[in-house]
C-alpha cells in the first residue's frame, strides 16, 4: 500500500492518474482541471480544485495488487494524510522542482521520519524545471534528516528561446540512458557524451552514500574496485527498507514521464505488509490464514451505503458475515475513486471498506479481542481556526447536530462544542478552507444550510472599588407576602480569585436557612453584570439584615440579593476584562521576524523565541495575546510561512480592557441582548 503525498499543487493527483493509466486500470487519463480525474472526486474537492480527503485506487501491476492513497496536500487537511501514512508500507513524497518551495515539505517529512516510514521523493514537473537538480537535492536535504540518494540525472537539451528542456534521464545504477515519451515507456538511447562527467560524479556520490551503511562497498570504493550492480541494488533495497536512505526520482506526472520507473522502484523495494506491521509493533504475523486483525484509518458516511470504515487488514482473511470479536462484518467494499466495488473477501495486506460497523472508528483495531484503540495512530492536531455556527432554519437544529457528529467522525481534526458562556455553537478546525469545506458538506451531503460568524470572546467584568448596599424586597399580594432585608459589602479581589461569599451574620438577624439563598441570588446576578458579562474577582459579605416570621422565604432573599447587586455594582466602577492567552507560534526560522511583527501588530506581548525541539531550521515564538486577536490569526501565519506555520494556545490570565474597544464591546453586548 502506497501513500502519494506532498504539498498542495505538487501534482499528486495527476501522478496517480498516470499510474492508473500506465497499469491499465483506466483506459483514458483524466484531468484535475477538467474534474475528470479519479482522485479529488468529492464535490468539495472538484469545486476548489484541491484534495480535501483521501482518494483510493487499487491496480494490478505485474500480477500483484497495489493500492494507492492520494492524500490531501494542504496542511489544513493534513490529518487525513497522516492517517493514511500510518497504515501504508511506503510513501511517495511528490514535490515540485523548485528549491524555494521545499519548506512546504517539512511537516510531512517530520511525520514520515518520526514514524520511520520508508519513502521515495519524486521530483515532479521536471519537464519545466528551471533549477539545477544539484540545487534541488541540496534544498531537499535541508528538510530531511535521512540521507538522500539521487537515482537519476536528467538529460537536457537547449531550446529555441535560449533555455533548456528535459528530454530524458540516466539511471545511475544501470548506467543506461532513456528518452521520455508522452503516454508510453521511455526509449533506451545511447548515453550522450556531454552527460558522462555529470553521470560519473552523481554515481560516485550515490555509491559513497551507500558505503556509509555497507563496509564491503566501502572497501571496494577505497580500493577503486567497480562494485557489482547486484550489490548496489541490494544496498538500495536494504537501506531503503530500514529507513536509512531516501531515493530521489525525477519525472513529470502529467506526461507519464518517470512513472514506470517509479513503479519499478516500488515493486522492487516496498516492504511487505508483515514488515510494516512489525515496524508498528502490531501483534500479527501477517498470515492470510491467521487470526483476523484489521485497523480502521478513515470513516466515510454515504447516503446509499451508510457508515463505511476504511481498514487495512493486517492478518487473516475477512469475509462477509464473519463475526470477529463479537462484531458481525456486513458488506465488504473496495473503493476506486468515488466507486465502491463489492468484494467477497479481504486478505492480509489489503484495504477494505466495512459497511455499517457502527462501533469501528478511525484509530481502532478490530480483532478477536473486539475493538480497541490503536497504540500509535496519529492524534488529531489542536484546532487553529474557529467559527460560530447556526442553522439557518431553526427546524434543522436537530439535523445539524447529527450531521456534525458524522463529519467529525469522518475528519477528527474537526470538532464542535456548545459554548454556554457566549451561547454559541462553535466549529473548530485547521484553517479557513477546512471549515468552508465542512460547511459545504453540511449543505451538500446533509441538506443543512448554516450561517457562520466569527466567535464571540468570553469577556469578563470586575470592579475597581468597593461599596456597601442595603436592599429590601417586599411584596404584599394578599395572604402570605414576600419580605427580605439585607446589607452587603462588596469589594474587589486580586485577579484569578473568582467569587467569594462571606457570612458575617450574628444574632440570627437573617436565619441560617435563608443565607444559602442570599448566596444563590448573588451568584445568579454575577452571571451577567452591568457591562453584560460574567463578574469575577469579587467578594460579597453579608453582614446584616431583617426577616419576617411569616412572609420571608428563600425566594425573597434571592431577590433581595439581586437587588443589592444591581444597585451596588454601578458604584463599584466596573471594568471589562479580556482573556489573555499564552501563544506559541511555530514556523521556519527565516519567517521568525515576520511572525514577530505579526504578533506585535495584534496587540501581542512578545516573550521571546527559541529553536523548535525536534525541528531542524524551525523556531517557536512565544507571546501573550488577547483572545480577540487569535480568531483568524492562522490565515496570516500561513501567508508568511509558505503555508506551514501553526500555533497552540493556553489560557494565561484576564486583563483590563478600556477605551474605545471596551465601549464598542459593551455596545455590541447591549444590542445582542435587545435583539
Amino acid at each position: 500500500m502506497v501513500a502519494l503525498c506532498g504539498p498542495y499543487l505538487s501534482g499528486k493527483t495527476s501522478l496517480l492518474e498516470s499510474i492508473l493509466y500506465a497499469t491499465g486500470a483506466i483506459g483514458r487519463r483524466g484531468s484535475t482541471r477538467a474534474g475528470t480525474s479519479i482522485g479529488d472526486g468529492a464535490a468539495e474537492a472538484r469545486k476548489r480544485g484541491m484534495g480535501t480527503e483521501i482518494n483510493i485506487a487499487s491496480v494490478d501491476y505485474l500480477g500483484d495488487q497495489w493500492t494507492f492513497l492520494d492524500v490531501p496536500g494542504s496542511i489544513e487537511f493534513q490529518h487525513d494524510a497522516f492517517a493514511a501514512l500510518a497504515v501504508c508500507d511506503v510513501a511517495v513524497v511528490v514535490c515540485e522542482s523548485s528549491p524555494e518551495r521545499v519548506v512546504a515539505l517539512a511537516p510531512l517529512l517530520k511525520c514520515i521520519e518520526d514514524r520511520h516510514i520508508p519513502h521515495i521523493i519524486f521530483v515532479n514537473k521536471i519537464d519545466s524545471a528551471e533549477a539545477r537538480v544539484r540545487d534541488m537535492l541540496s534544498a531537499l536535504q535541508s528538510v530531511s534528516t535521512r540521507k538522500l540518494v539521487l537515482r537519476q540525472v536528467p538529460i537536457r537539451r537547449p531550446t529555441n528561446d535560449g533555455g533548456e528542456e528535459t528530454i530524458g534521464y540516466v539511471d545511475l545504477v544501470s548506467e543506461r540512458a532513456y528518452r521520455y515519451k508522452t503516454s508510453g515507456a521511455s526509449d533506451l538511447i545511447e548515453m550522450p557524451a556531454e552527460i558522462l562527467p555529470r553521470e560519473a560524479e552523481a554515481r560516485r556520490e550515490l555509491l559513497e552514500t551507500l558505503s556509509e551503511f555497507d563496509d564491503t562497498l566501502l572497501e571496494q570504493l577505497i580500493e577503486d574496485i567497480a562494485p557489482e550492480k547486484s550489490l548496489i541494488y541490494r544496498d538500495l533495497h536494504d537501506e531503503f527498507g530500514a529507513d536509512q536512505i531516501v531515493p530521489v526520482l525525477l519525472g513529470a506526472g502529467d506526461r507519464e514521464n518517470g512513472v514506470r520507473r517509479l513503479l519499478k522502484a516500488l515493486r522492487h523495494d516496498t516492504p511487505f505488509a508483515a514488515e510494516t506491521a512489525k515496524r508498528r509493533s502490531l501483534v500479527t504475523n501477517g498470515d492470510a490464514n491467521g487470526t483476523g486483525v484489521a485497523e480502521c484509518f478513515k470513516v466515510l458516511h454515504q447516503s446509499h451505503a451508510g457508515k463505511l470504515s476504511l481498514c487495512r487488514v493486517w492478518s487473516g482473511t475477512l469475509t462477509e458475515g464473519q463475526t470477529l470479536g463479537g462484531h458481525r462484518i456486513g458488506a465488504m467494499l473496495r473503493p476506486f475513486g468515488q466507486r465502491l466495488d463489492k468484494i467477497a473477501e479481504a486478505r492480509s495486506g489489503e484495504l477494505v471498506a466495512l459497511a455499517k460497523l457502527e462501533a469501528l472508528s478511525a484509530g481502532h483495531v478490530l480483532s478477536t479481542a473486539g475493538i480497541a484503540p490503536s497504540a500509535d495512530f496519529p492524534a488529531a492536531p489542536p484546532a487553529v481556526f474557529v467559527l460560530s455556527l447556526a442553522a439557518k432554519n431553526r427546524s434543522d437544529e436537530v439535523k445539524l447536530s447529527g450531521a456534525l457528529h458524522k463529519i467529525v467522525e469522518e475528519d477528527p481534526s474537526l470538532a464542535f462544542e456548545a459554548r454556554g458562556e457566549t451561547h454559541e455553537l462553535l466549529i473548530k478546525g485547521q484553517g479557513e478552507m477546512h471549515l468552508k469545506v465542512a460547511v459545504d458538506k453540511l449543505a451538500g451531503r446533509y441538506n443543512v444550510a448554516v450561517e457562520t460568524a466569527p466567535p464571540r470572546v468570553a469577556y469578563r467584568e470586575t470592579i475597581q472599588a468597593g461599596a456597601q448596599q442595603h436592599a429590601r424586597y417586599k411584596r404584599q399580594t394578599g395572604g402570605h407576602g414576600q419580605f427580605a432585608d439585607i446589607k452587603v459589602e462588596i469589594k474587589p479581589l486580586p485577579r484569578g480569585s473568582g467569587f467569594r461569599f462571606v457570612d458575617k451574620i450574628v444574632g440570627g438577624v437573617v436565619p441560617r436557612n435563608f443565607i444559602p439563598a442570599v448566596e444563590e441570588g448573588l451568584i445568579d446576578y454575577l452571571k451577567e453584570g452591568p457591562l453584560g458579562q460574567p463578574v469575577v474577582d469579587i467578594e460579597v459579605t453579608l453582614f446584616d439584615g431583617q426577616y419576617h416570621a411569616v412572609d420571608s422565604s428563600e425566594m425573597s432573599f434571592k431577590m433581595a440579593a439581586r437587588i443589592a447587586m444591581s444597585e451596588a455594582m454601578p458604584k463599584c466602577r466596573p471594568i471589562l476584562l479580556e482573556p489573555i492567552l499564552k501563544v506559541t507560534v511555530a514556523g521556519p526560522s527565516e519567517s521568525t521576524p515576520r511572525l514577530q511583527r505579526l504578533i506585535s501588530g495584534r496587540r501581542g506581548q512578545l516573550l521571546g523565541f527559541d529553536a523548535r525541539p525536534g525541528w531542524n531550521g524551525w523556531d517557536e515564538v512565544s507571546a501573550l495575546m488577547p483572545e480577540a486577536e487569535i480568531a483568524d490569526m492562522i490565515v496570516e501565519i500561513r501567508s508568511v510561512t509558505q503555508g506551514v506555520g501553526t500555533f497552540r494556545t493556553e489560557f494565561d490570565h484576564l486583563q483590563e480592557l478600556a477605551g474605545r474597544t471596551a465601549e464598542r464591546i459593551v455596545e455590541e453586548t447591549k444590542k445582542r441582548a435587545a435583539a
